[in-house]
């Protein structure tokens, strides 16, 4: 058998390693890369030693003398040198169901639709031991559950629409998002993170609802009121909150309420604005925007209850009024006792290339015009 020395192969040149390699097994360009970088690797080791490898390459002595090792008990072929398999070289047996298992659990899921993994374990437990049953685990019951789901042999509900132009009824089907979560983000500057929460306010037997919003870094917030909470009038809450801050939006947070789906996560997604949401029945979650509902109630809609029932856009223009001066005139403890906008604008002049005698000088003219904005 023909006898591969390293050395002379990297002497002959480039061309001639491709086309033995080549010729030798019909490899991809990624094997072949790799096989490259792994010879190179040798060569660089055999001339300047352990301590330059690894500075170069962060590869070890052990792992050169595999790579070596590789090559000779392969008869010299480099291909010897590709990533293998990462498959286990013992496969794990395929999951064995039970028939009387999976019979079972479909008729209880038809008998009893919706329950979970959790509510059919002690059944099931209890139905193996009576007629000696090989027992299950609870994952394993919801693997099931999932299976039969997919053959579409377990019961779905759905929600009929009578559409009047046609006379024909139309099952709903809700699109099911992914919803990502928050977990561990923090903001590290204005628009990293605004919290977005709605309110609901019963007035003499009339409903009404304030959207509001606040982002969690500099403190400057929103609101608007609206007759009904639909998922349009989330959109066009969120059309006017990018008009009105000074600051780019990158990441928003809201509960799971059905108006921040359809039109609102459309407009949101075409926005490129990334959207975290809650936990189910987790309202801790939006502390921020939690509390500045607490105060935007007891400091102006408490006082303007007949407005908001009789006038919605004369309740807006109050409103605006006040955001005016929460924004630019209220003193926040949180962030050093002065007003959200101040706070971004100081914050934006200090990460800014200006002069040092600029920066103790904060004008008033960066601030941005809320009473241009017209809604």
């Amino acid at each position: 058998m023909k006898q591969i020395y390293l050395q002379s192969y990297f002497k002959s040149g480039y061309n001639r390693l491709m086309k033995y390699i080549s010729n030798i097994t019909h490899m991809s360009r990624e094997d072949q890369a790799i096989i490259l970088k792994r010879l190179k690797i040798i060569e660089f080791f055999e001339e300047f030693g352990e301590t330059a490898t690894k500075r170069a390459f962060d590869k070890g002595r052990s792992t050169v003398y595999l790579w070596k090792k590789k090559i000779n008990s392969s008869g010299g072929h480099l291909s010897a040198l590709k990533l293998e398999s990462k498959a286990p070289k013992t496969p794990r047996e395929k999951r064995k169901v039970n028939e009387f298992h999976q019979d079972f659990i479909l008729e209880y899921r038809i008998k009893h639709p919706g329950v979970s993994k959790e509510t059919i374990y002690p059944e099931l437990r209890e139905y193996c031991i009576l007629n000696n049953l090989p027992l299950i685990s609870e994952s394993t019951i919801g693997r099931i559950i999932k299976e039969l789901k997919n053959k579409e042999k377990l019961p779905q509900h759905f929600k009929l629409s009578y559409y009047a132009r046609t006379g024909n009824l139309k099952a709903r089907c809700q699109k099911k998002i992914k919803k990502l979560r928050r977990k561990d983000y923090q903001p590290q500057k204005a628009g990293d993170l605004v919290q977005i929460d709605a309110i609901e306010l019963f007035i003499n037997g009339t409903k009404r609802y304030i959207i509001t919003a606040i982002d969690t870094y500099a403190k400057f917030a929103f609101a608007y009121a609206y007759k009904l909470l639909s998922s349009a009038s989330a959109k066009d809450f969120m059309e006017k909150l990018i008009k009105v801050t000074p600051f780019t939006i990158f990441h928003i947070q809201t509960d799971n309420g059905k108006e921040y789906h359809k039109y609102f996560y459309d407009f949101v997604k075409s926005q490129s604005i990334i959207h975290f949401w809650n936990y189910p029945k987790c309202p801790q979650m939006n502390t921020f925007v939690e509390n500045f509902n607490g105060i935007i109630q007891r400091q102006f809609i408490n006082w303007h209850y007949q407005e908001l029932q009789d006038n919605v856009d004369s309740f807006n223009y109050d409103l605006m009024d006040y955001l005016l001066w929460y924004n630019t005139r209220k003193q926040h403890s949180a962030i050093g006792k002065i007003p959200p906008l101040r706070y971004y604008v100081n914050a934006l002049i200090k990460n800014s290339n200006l002069p040092n005698y600029l920066l103790t000088q904060k004008s008033n003219m960066l601030w941005t015009d809320a009473t241009s904005c017209k809604f």
